[in-house]
């Protein structure tokens, strides 16, 4: 066979060479020891936790060592693309504060090492393509799916290693001119790379599983499809060499493809990144652990986490806990860092499904929103708000003295209230600083009758003064508590509940629930200062 007569035949108008490749994207001008890491999501339109979850990774592993981090395209199968999925990727990761410094735009590229999206790279894939063919490490192949199908079941039945190689690979061997006639005559081929018969074993080093060793390859895996479009393994392999990554992060479910992606760097002569392979996603499901599921999990789509209201920095702390087994020890050290200054390793990963659980995604947001001022809880909640509660944003807007001032109340100090835990949580619980959307859900204490309410809401009103101060307030709220047969301290009602009516803290829940709605309600004195002395009266005359 005369193999450069067949890559000209094959591949006419590729005039490039692969030194004027790699002229074009030299290597980066970096500092030692800098990283270049990237991701590459499929435009499906559906962005899962999986791509935040190894972006994170790739940002924090460039960004530390002052190295670039950037958003590859790869939308080598044109059958799933869906439309408007590229600016869905871009928004999604914006939205949760991951920033690339060059790749794919919603307008466009931006950098040297573009185009970064993988269908219009054809070029570069032709020039490879065009090589591995003239040195006889490629060829076309006209087996079409059902002869395909027809190979597997005899493999099956032959208990062999399914794909097409050695004698199942029909087309390795046809000469120049039926490839000629095959093509003129109409028929479809795509391009595969030439297997070598081999009992050898490839070892590589994984930054976060150590040393994996398996067979080498000896498949005649597909390079270049029907449409002249490369598949993931030959498209990766291309533009993490000429767009420089040092580190190729991705789940373990890439791990068996190795052996193609190692026969491809050996072949072309590069050095081949570092692989970095996450662990699965997980949750419990009853007793036992699976991976999250499109299907089954809504908490598997990053947009349930905006839909949720779920803080974009909660969402990080809670993946850094997954991605690093030291991160809460050192928030535990550290309370008023931000976490962008944890020291994120990869050897400090786990190999092990990572297990996706909500309920501690929620604890961590409770300490997150805690944490932050007033006015950033305020801009998170409102920036939700807008796009999912408008209703709500017009009273946070309505009423910005009083929203901020309510979202003050508990804040600070060594044990800052935690009350907010998703925005739109926040919702609900702030609902009772606006009577727009005050409503009283709670029921009185069972140990307050009606006439009992009645009463106390009286004597309360009769002796209210709005200028007290907390102390001046609470001496009288004791003695009214006294007055009616209610032990002041809660102990006392506890050890002898026959002497008394009840303990103050029913009394106390009898001002919440008149104020805010609920039991549970933050400092009575604190919020019915934010609610002024007309709201607070005319709520507690609703009951007297």
């Amino acid at each position: 066979m005369d193999y450069k007569a067949l890559a000209d035949y094959l591949f006419p108008n590729v005039k490039a060479t692969p030194e004027d490749i790699e002229a074009r994207f030299p290597e980066r001008q970096l500092p030692a020891g800098a990283n270049v890491t990237r991701i590459g999501p499929s435009p499906t339109g559906f962005v899962h936790l999986g791509n935040l979850y190894n972006a994170i990774i790739g940002e924090r592993i460039a960004h530390q060592s002052q190295g670039v981090f950037y958003l590859r395209i790869e939308d080598t199968d044109n059958k799933r693309e869906v439309e408007g999925a590229v600016e869905t990727v871009i928004n999604a990761m914006d939205y949760f504060g991951v920033h690339f410094d060059e790749g794919a735009t919603a307008e466009g590229d931006s950098g040297s090492y573009g185009p970064y999206r993988q269908r219009q790279r054809k070029d570069i894939y032709h020039v490879f393509a065009k090589l591995l063919t003239e040195r006889g490490l490629a060829y076309p192949c006209f087996m079409t799916a059902e002869e395909i199908e027809a190979v597997r079941e005899q493999q099956t039945a032959n208990k062999e290693n399914p794909g097409v190689y050695g004698k199942y690979a029909k087309c390795r061997d046809l000469s120049l001119d039926k490839i000629k006639a095959n093509i003129e005559a109409g028929m479809e081929w795509v391009l595969r790379f030439r297997g070598q018969e081999t009992n050898e074993t490839i070892a590589v080093e994984d930054a976060i599983r150590g040393k994996l060793e398996m067979p080498r390859n000896n498949m005649d895996f597909v390079l270049l499809k029907s449409d002249g479009i490369p598949t993931y393994h030959f498209a990766h392999v291309i533009d993490d060499h000429f767009m420089r990554s040092t580190h190729v992060i991705r789940g373990e479910e890439w791990i068996s493809s190795l052996p193609m992606h190692v026969e491809l760097f050996n072949t072309l002569g590069w050095n081949q990144p570092i692989y970095c392979h996450t662990a699965t996603l997980m949750k419990m499901d009853g007793e036992s652990k699976r991976k999250l599921s499109k299907r089954k999990d809504p908490e598997l789509a990053l947009a349930y986490y905006q839909q949720e209201g779920i803080s974009k920095d909660a969402v990080w702390e809670f993946l850094l806990t997954l991605l690093n087994s030291n991160y809460e020890e050192w928030r535990i050290a550290n309370p008023e860092a931000d976490y962008h200054e944890f020291p994120y390793t990869l050897e400090k990963m786990s190999v092990s499904g990572a297990l996706v659980d909500l309920d501690k995604m929620r604890d961590i947001s409770k300490n997150v929103i805690c944490r932050m001022t007033a006015e950033q809880v305020r801009d998170g909640w409102l920036e939700w708000c807008n796009e999912y509660n408008k209703d709500f944003a017009e009273l946070i807007n309505k009423y910005p003295e009083r929203t901020l001032a309510a979202l003050n109340v508990g804040r600070g100090g060594e044990k800052p209230r935690r009350d907010i835990e998703t925005w739109k949580q926040a919702c609900d619980f702030m609902s009772f600083y606006y009577d727009e959307s005050f409503r009283v859900t709670d029921n009185m204490p069972e140990e307050c009758d009606e006439a009992t309410v009645k009463d106390f809401f009286g004597r309360y009103l009769s002796t209210y003064d709005h200028n007290d101060d907390s102390a001046a307030w609470f001496t009288k709220v004791k003695a009214i508590t006294e007055e009616m047969g209610f032990a002041v301290k809660p102990k006392d009602y506890k050890k002898n509940p026959e002497q008394f009516r009840g303990s103050i803290v029913h009394i106390t829940n009898m001002l919440r629930i008149a104020l805010t709605g609920h039991a549970n309600a933050p400092d009575i004195w604190e919020v019915s200062h934010v609610l002024g002395e007309e709201i607070t009266r005319r709520r507690l005359q609703a009951f007297s």
